[in-house]
């Protein structure tokens, strides 16, 4: 056995800390869906021990970790680039980058286009550059990465004001209240906890009115959501660009954020953008000077799900919104609760008694269904429960197989109830 060495005098600090996820650490140690090791993945199923699993927590929406074309495209770009850059993006990168900057530009329908390796790496580096020494109004309910780039942003002068989730009035009150510039405005496009998305019109005119940027990360939009069409095979839109193009809105005081290590599966993310604030972040931005580049294998499968989208992306969306809206009529059928109003293909229930959630966890692990729990802090208290998450290499059979464990779950648990009537948007 190893031996106990201490990081300090006294490690009391790491119990107090512990006291503030301690559902979270529960959790952990109960089921075995938190912190799993998956020993085995067949299409989307997978196995944890000796137990298989149909898994639902994963956000590869459009099933691309698995089409056998981007898969088959990567050793040609190894062969040629090696499996790693060596240098950050400011002391040089492969013709990679620029092919994959003009692709998306072209895409979503911005002015311009920069990649860094992550999310996190913009929020936390951008929005301070953004902010400098004005304000950050956030989202109470936007994605914590965000939530600490205000926070670097907060550290280096810019002050922090939180407005109540999607309420466009509260925003514009604190906006009004204000006088400091510059200002942005942060939240998410589409929520990957409530499933659902903000009127990003009235958001955008708010913006605009008050010379404000409005910062939009739509991580789990892109690829799933994009503009509607009179030919659309169903309510997602089409090409996957995103949740400004699917509603409408143009980019004028409009900052997008995405990645494409959700829809796309690839290790890439980026930022759509006027081309004078892009040669700014591109010496500016600490992650752009500074980190280690994404993978020459994510770059690759990120060009080959760019061309497999728009020749077949169409189909994996409608499929994706098929089995979604099956789900969520069996929701409805069971009066269970959920926030989902959009026909997006994240799904959060709640348990009506927290004390429930440790056992609700453990019955959808024993009947093979593997979800994302939603525990303290990952939600507030009152939405404890877990999360449905659907992909395009889901099939038929597991979504009548989870649709049957929900049908049992209810019957067992107190699950939240007296779901408001939602209006399907049938498929075209």
């Amino acid at each position: 056995m190893a031996e106990r060495v201490p990081l300090h005098q006294s490690d009391a600090w790491l119990g107090r800390r512990m006291e503030t996820v301690t559902d979270l650490a529960r959790l952990k140690d109960s089921r075995p869906m938190l912190d799993a090791v998956v020993d085995e993945r067949y299409g989307r199923r997978i196995r944890t021990g000796d137990r298989w699993l149909s898994d639902f927590a994963s956000s590869n929406y459009l099933g691309f970790d698995q089409d056998r074309e981007i898969i088959d495209a990567v050793p040609a770009y190894l062969d040629r680039w090696g499996t790693q850059p060596s240098w950050p993006r400011l002391g040089g990168g492969p013709a990679l980058y620029e092919e994959i900057e003009e692709k998306v530009t072209e895409l979503v329908g911005g002015e311009d286009t920069l990649l860094f390796p992550t999310v996190t790496h913009i929020h936390t580096s951008v929005i301070p550059l953004l902010a400098g020494t004005g304000a950050v109004f956030l989202d109470a309910r936007a994605h914590r990465a965000i939530h600490d780039g205000a926070m670097v942003a907060r550290g280096q002068g810019a002050t922090v004001h939180h407005f109540r989730h999607d309420d466009p009035a509260h925003l514009e009150e604190l906006l009004r209240s204000s006088a400091i510039t510059p200002r942005v405005i942060a939240l998410d496009g589409v929520c990957s906890m409530l499933g659902s998305a903000p009127d990003l019109g009235v958001f955008a005119r708010l913006a605009r009115q008050n010379d404000a940027l409005l910062y939009v990360d739509d991580t789990h939009g892109f690829g799933v959501v994009g503009e509607r069409t009179s030919n659309e095979l169903c309510p997602l839109g089409t090409r996957g660009n995103g949740v400004i193009r699917h509603q409408g809105e143009t980019y004028e005081n409009v900052i997008l954020v995405a990645c494409f290590s959700k829809a796309y599966s690839s290790l890439l993310a980026f930022l759509t953008l006027p081309t004078r604030l892009k040669d700014v972040l591109k010496v500016a931005a600490h992650p752009y000077r500074h980190s280690d580049p994404s993978p020459i294998a994510s770059l690759a499968t990120t060009i080959a799900g760019l061309d497999v989208n728009e020749r077949r992306g169409d189909l994996s969306r409608l499929d994706l919104y098929r089995m979604t809206e099956r789900v969520l009529d069996r929701l409805h059928e069971l009066d269970i609760y959920t926030p989902n109003r959009s026909g997006y293909p994240s799904i959060q229930v709640r348990v009506a008694d927290r004390e429930d959630n440790d056992a609700v966890g453990r019955y959808l692990f024993d009947s093979g269904i593997y979800v994302a729990m939603d525990a303290d802090p990952l939600v507030p208290m009152d939405e404890l429960g877990f999360r449905i998450q659907i992909t395009a290499a889901n099939d038929d059979e597991q979504i009548e197989q989870l649709c049957q464990v929900l049908g049992e779950i209810n019957e067992r648990f107190e699950l939240r109830q007296a779901q408001p009537v939602r209006t399907a948007v049938p498929v075209t």
